[in-house]
């Protein structure tokens, strides 16, 4: 049987999680499941932060989830730009959870991969070869979309998250 791994999100000043959360949506309001039309982002402005992480919280069997891989399919309208903390070498290591941000982030400064990274390009425990061999959490994965004020609204794309299980 395979491990069950969610998506959970971090929100808030005290870090408010959701757990396995139905959608990313980026927005100008810091939360999780937002809706994107309610809090669009302003031209000209960022999004709030996500601070998301993955969750193994049964490894069913498995005995190691690693190999965390991040991307982003679809286009961001006009000249906006997708960054995180993504990095398939030269890894800076696991984020301290603080509260998202709208101003340009300090820890999601890599420009968002638009295809399959070759390789690992999110850490457990620090490491881009680190390994989850019980129930437990990733590194967190801080994102954020930057526009310019000659952007528009509106624009859609899909986060990717995947990883490898060893039985």
């Amino acid at each position: 049987m395979a491990a069950i791994v969610q998506i959970d999100e971090s929100n808030g000043a005290g870090e408010t999680q959701s757990a396995n959360i139905a959608n990313c949506n980026m927005g100008n309001v810091d939360a999780a499941a937002l809706d994107p039309v309610a809090y669009p982002i302003t031209p000209g402005a960022n999004s709030y932060e996500k601070w998301q992480r993955f969750h193994v919280t049964d490894m069913s069997g498995s005995s190691e989830i690693n190999n965390l891989k991040i991307w982003r399919t679809g286009a961001l309208g006009g000249t906006a730009i997708h960054l995180g903390n993504v990095k398939t070498s030269a890894y800076a290591g696991a984020p301290t959870y603080a509260q998202p941000i709208k101003t340009n982030s300090t820890i999601a400064i890599n420009a968002m991969p638009t295809s399959a990274p070759a390789s690992a390009n999110l850490g457990i425990g620090g490491a881009l070869l680190g390994a989850l061999t019980d129930v437990g959490y990733s590194d967190y994965l801080v994102h954020q979309i930057q526009t310019n004020a000659a952007d528009t609204e509106g624009s859609t794309s899909t986060m990717n998250y995947q990883y490898d299980e060893i039985a």
